[in-house]
């Protein structure tokens, strides 16, 4: 088993999600009080270093922005992804996580905004002493639920075509479309919503018809 196999990749990676959502968690509790934490006080609070704070937020701001958006979003999301009506449909399960991310959009928005500014050109010096960050300067919240709304396709899709389907929702689902449909085209929220909605099923259900087109 070489170094590069996925077991082992898949490994390091739910590793590097529970030590970021180890951070993150941390960061909420203490602002809690109304009292902004430090990058010191977040690390003994998450039993890390500062430096492997560093790694995954190159500043406080980042690192504040991403846990507050993340406490507005996730109770909401998870219960609507929980709903049994759903279970197995993953059209419908994509079709809910959109329904309630732009239902929280007035809140989360102006912090998606923040946050592509923080992440698309972080300030000088704003990754400590540990250089430039490497892979996703974002955090993997919003694939962890897309995999969620997605996973009754888990066994019907291959591996490459489940990765492949999560990735291409990753561009229609999130803060990024929303900024587009509203800055560029000028829709409203009902609007967005119909065309967000539309570009999910669509490749969810391309992706379906696809592994169907190529079966046996």
């Amino acid at each position: 088993m070489t170094s590069d196999d996925p077991v082992r990749r898949g490994g390091r990676e739910a590793q590097r999600r529970r030590t970021r959502k180890a951070i993150v968690e941390a960061a909420v509790r203490l602002s809690a009080g109304g009292v902004t934490p430090s990058i010191d006080e977040i690390a003994a609070a998450a039993d890390v270093s500062r430096r492997t704070v560093y790694v995954y937020f190159p500043s406080l701001d980042h690192l504040l922005i991403d846990a507050t958006a993340g406490a507005l979003n996730e109770p909401p999301v998870e219960e609507a992804l929980a709903d049994p009506a759903i279970a197995g449909d993953p059209a419908a399960r994509v079709d809910a996580l959109i329904r309630t991310l732009l239902k929280y959009s007035p809140q989360s928005l102006p912090l998606g905004r923040r946050l592509i500014r923080l992440t698309v050109d972080p300030p000088t010096g704003a990754t400590g002493d540990t250089g430039e960050p490497s892979g996703p300067r974002r955090g993997p919240r919003r694939i962890e639920w897309l995999e969620q709304a997605c996973a009754p396709l888990r066994d019907n899709l291959s591996q490459e075509e489940f990765r492949r389907l999560i990735s291409a929702l990753t561009i229609v689902v999130g803060w990024e479309a929303q900024i587009a449909l509203r800055d560029v085209r000028g829709l409203d929220p009902e609007a967005e919503q119909e065309a967000i909605t539309w570009a999910a099923r669509a490749l969810v259900q391309t992706a379906i018809r696809e592994h169907e087109a190529g079966s046996p």
